[in-house]
């Protein structure tokens, strides 16, 4: 029953999407968005509020990926990377709750981060600086808006493998898709950019994310983790914190 301003990078996919949710029943529109950049997060913010009055949802989902080791990783992709995954939820968070405080009714903000937020996986270095860096700003987030009363509540979604086209995310990179960077077949590298693709393909469905975050959306839950079966993983580094120890890497 909730009205839905859906916003996206891609022109065509987002006026597809706007057509599915009106012919389910939806009151639906579409505002296309490049959430790396303020001004037009602002111009989003605007879009809803003229259409609908309000905001009590907001989903900072965008989110983009480039690998390699750390020092391989170009600055264009560093930058490339932060800008959509961390900047865009920064530029959502700035945005959107002094809105959300001036309605003074209850709302909520999810962001999106990932498993990669909660550890440091090899080859993701960009990509983990800047669900980590979602991670802390949505617990800052969450005690602040405590602190004024409770009525914005946040939670930090933070998946483990989802069956979406994340992989794919170079299409729409500004000045193209980056050069491609092949391992040597049979080459650890290799194995592993062949594990995770065959990760993503297998990966939960997106319903069933979407399922959870209604789920913590509803209990006022900050965190979600939608894979127990790696909370292994996360206990594995808070113990290596907390005891000084060096973590232990697998090739």
């Amino acid at each position: 029953g909730m009205k839905i301003v859906i916003a996206d990078v891609e022109a065509a996919a987002l006026d597809r999407a706007v057509a599915e949710m009106k012919a389910s029943g939806a009151d639906a529109i579409g505002v296309r968005t490049d959430v790396s950049k303020a001004a037009e997060v602002e111009a989003l913010a605007q879009a809803a509020v003229d259409a609908f009055g309000a905001v009590h949802v907001l989903c900072n989902n965008a989110g983009v990926g480039a690998g390699g080791p750390s020092w391989e990783v170009s600055l264009a992709d560093w930058e490339w990377v932060l800008g959509v995954n961390l900047w865009g939820v920064i530029h959502g968070v700035r945005t959107f709750v002094p809105l959300m405080l001036r309605q003074g009714e209850e709302a909520h903000i999810v962001n999106t981060a990932s498993m990669a937020g909660l550890m440091s996986g090899v080859s993701g270095a960009a990509y983990n600086v800047s669900k980590h860096g979602v991670v802390t700003l949505s617990e800052t987030l969450y005690a602040e808006l405590a602190m004024q009363g409770g009525k914005v509540g946040v939670s930090v979604l933070c998946p483990g493998f989802v069956n979406t086209r994340i992989i794919e995310s170079g299409r729409n990179r500004p000045g193209g898709p980056m050069a491609a960077r092949e391992p040597a077949p049979g080459s650890a590298q290799a194995e592993g950019a062949a594990w995770v693709r065959n990760a993503i393909a297998n990966g939960m469905a997106p319903k069933d994310v979407a399922q959870r975050v209604f789920e913590a959306v509803r209990d006022r839950q900050l965190y979600i983790l939608t894979h127990p079966e790696m909370k292994g993983l996360i206990r594995h580094r808070m113990e290596d914190i907390l005891e000084e120890r060096n973590p232990r890497y697998r090739a």
